[in-house]
């Protein structure tokens, strides 16, 4: 109930005017998100690396309502692979990117302008000498967003896709994509979807997650790991030995903010470990999200609040 009340928030206007009026810089809010601009965003970067982590970046921004929005979210992503490229980063971290965020949804034209953005974005990042990983949103854009990460792979093969175990058709959508080449991050997943087509109850989406494992470390491809769930972290690199995978054959992938003692330790025992880290103004349904995931964190946000008060 509460991680469905958080998510429901995720979408309140009056919430969402009350949490804006915080600076970016204050309690939980900078836990997760390091700050709103590029520079923000690589110093963020350089650090991690330092500490033996790989990263990949995510301009904050959905729901863009007109092409001219959706060209500045490009520009911001062409911005940051330069500021990566020039400060020597590329080669350890990549760009994460909703095709919401720049243009999916607009009538008509959302499609096509999202693919061709996403292009544009995917030629940079490969200048730059990185790569691209195409964000999955919520069950109703799946089907677009797999048609889009096709059409990209076809000149950037490198391009990387999401798929969320919560999803009734993600075992199927794994072994589609479990092919030599296909990066494939699988995460649980965040939004507040139906039980027509999503696991309710946690156990089942953990069942769902290591059958979806199965597939992909048995598979061709690269599996990328987004869990911070010890038993999953275990049970992932358990399936990695039965496979004969080696370290960097695949890796692990945890949110900035959320469980960096074990990113570290991960790294140090030789495991590949990219932080996702989030950055930008439009910060707030990733807040909220985010919270939905861990309800415990409820209480020093809420203590934020009210200092500000």
């Amino acid at each position: 109930m509460l991680r469905q009340a958080l998510l429901m928030l995720a979408r309140s206007h009056q919430v969402k005017d009350i949490v804006t009026r915080m600076p970016v810089s204050s309690g939980i809010v900078n836990r997760y998100v390091p700050g709103e601009h590029t520079d923000d965003a690589v110093r963020a970067t350089h650090d991690l690396i330092d500490e033996g982590l790989h990263v990949t970046l995510d301009f904050l921004g959905e729901d863009t309502l007109d092409e001219a929005q959706a060209e500045y979210t490009v520009q911001a992503y062409l911005d940051l692979l330069e500021g990566l490229s020039h400060a020597g980063l590329a080669r350890n971290a990549e760009v994460s990117v909703k095709l919401s965020a720049i243009g999916q949804a607009l009538p008509d034209v959302g499609p096509k302008l999202a693919t061709e953005n996403g292009r544009r974005i995917c030629q940079a990042a490969r200048h730059a000498g990185t790569t691209v990983t195409l964000d999955m949103e919520d069950h109703t854009t799946t089907d677009l967003t797999l048609g889009t990460l096709r059409e990209l792979r076809k000149d950037y093969p490198e391009t990387g896709a999401v798929l969320q175990a919560y999803l009734h058709r993600t075992e199927q959508d794994c072994r589609a994509l479990a092919y030599e080449g296909s990066r494939v991050r699988l995460c649980k997943g965040a939004y507040n979807e139906p039980e027509d087509v999503a696991w309710q109850d946690r156990h089942d989406v953990d069942k769902s997650y290591v059958r979806c494992l199965k597939v992909l470390m048995a598979g061709e491809g690269y599996p990328m790991v987004a869990t911070h769930d010890p038993r999953l972290v275990k049970i992932a690199s358990a399936l990695a030995t039965r496979n004969g995978r080696m370290p960097g054959t695949y890796e692990f992938q945890m949110l900035f903010g959320i469980r960096g003692d074990e990113q570290k330790r991960l790294a140090s025992a030789g495991e590949k470990v990219r932080v996702y880290l989030p950055y930008g103004e439009e910060w707030y349904g990733y807040l909220m999200r985010r919270l939905a995931e861990r309800p415990s964190n409820l209480t020093f946000f809420l203590r934020s609040l009210i200092s500000q008060k």
